[in-house]
């Protein structure tokens, strides 16, 4: 009876796929995205009303007191996970991975600014951009600062 290897997801070339890195980096971003949507969900107060009374923030309390900070956490941890990303252990921090990474960032900031130029006359359309407005331009600026991270990794 032959024996079997056991599965390893390593390539020879370039190391193994996944790593303690790259499984953090997957957590930030997803955490942060998360953060980004509870938040505008169910947290933070509606838009208030002519004439009605205010809208009441949900909970967690301390979400709520947070207000906008709620987006810098957010993309905070979105953005740090794609630095943390871009390392050479992690599976885009290396060959395809690089271009990939630093291409999608650029164009997400690029397509960030460019939407929030079109609706600017009326931010209410879009959910986030309606409470970040002018902030929107950080939020594509920050995106090609990553995009410029994953420049410096390109071989």
């Amino acid at each position: 009876m032959a024996k079997t290897k056991p599965q390893t997801y390593t390539d020879p070339d370039r190391g193994r796929l996944v790593t303690a890195r790259f499984v953090v980096a997957v957590l930030m971003m997803v955490v942060g995205i998360a953060w980004i949507a509870y938040y505008y969900v169910a947290v933070r107060a509606g838009t208030p009303v002519v004439g009605e009374p205010a809208p009441e923030a949900g909970s967690p309390a301390f979400m709520a007191d947070l207000g906008d900070w709620n987006y810098l956490i957010g993309f905070g941890l979105l953005f740090l996970g794609l630095i943390v990303a871009a390392h050479p252990s992690t599976p885009l921090g290396r060959g395809r991975g690089v271009v990939v990474g630093m291409l999608g960032s650029f164009l997400f900031g690029l397509v960030w600014i460019c939407v929030f130029y079109i609706i600017s006359d009326d931010v209410s359309v879009l959910p986030v951009f309606d409470d970040l407005g002018q902030r929107n331009l950080f939020v594509g600026v920050a995106a090609m600062a990553v995009g410029f991270v994953f420049a410096t990794k390109w071989e």
